[in-house]
């Protein structure tokens, strides 16, 4: 099975602060399934952090790169099958799922939520993982 890879980089260019040095991507398409990285707010292009202190922000950027990315995959919103969405804190829970809500109505796929201590960088407060399958 041939594994394609989209949007490769590495974390030293993405994280300088960091000193690391891995080779990673935003999707993996494994045959008809879709593999997404966990999105943020985070301008895919620029790599500059969007949505600063405003959690509603956040997640509209990761949702909208969450659909950019499939689309570059050959699927769709409508073909999600599980994501899981990580937050910074518990009170963020009802903003963002209404934001997920509006990007997903009508998809139905499972969900999972999980509150950490922290993401990759302070600033963020959301972010959003996929599984989906291209439909063949």
């Amino acid at each position: 099975m041939a594994h394609t890879r989209i949007r490769k980089f590495n974390t030293r260019d993405t994280y300088p602060e960091q000193q690391l040095d891995n080779d990673l991507c935003q999707a993996v398409v494994a045959g008809n399934l879709v593999f997404l990285r966990g999105q943020i707010g985070q301008d895919l292009d620029s790599r500059e952090s969007v949505g600063v202190g405003d959690v509603a922000a956040q997640a509209e950027k990761a949702m909208a790169n969450v659909a950019m990315l499939l689309a570059e995959c050959g699927s769709e919103l409508s073909h999600i099958c599980k994501l899981t969405v990580y937050l910074v804190d518990v009170r963020y829970r009802e903003t963002v799922y209404r934001v997920v809500g509006r990007w997903l109505k009508g998809v139905f796929p499972v969900s999972t939520g999980i509150v950490v201590s922290a993401l990759a960088r302070p600033e963020w407060l959301v972010e959003i993982d996929v599984t989906a399958v291209i439909p063949g």
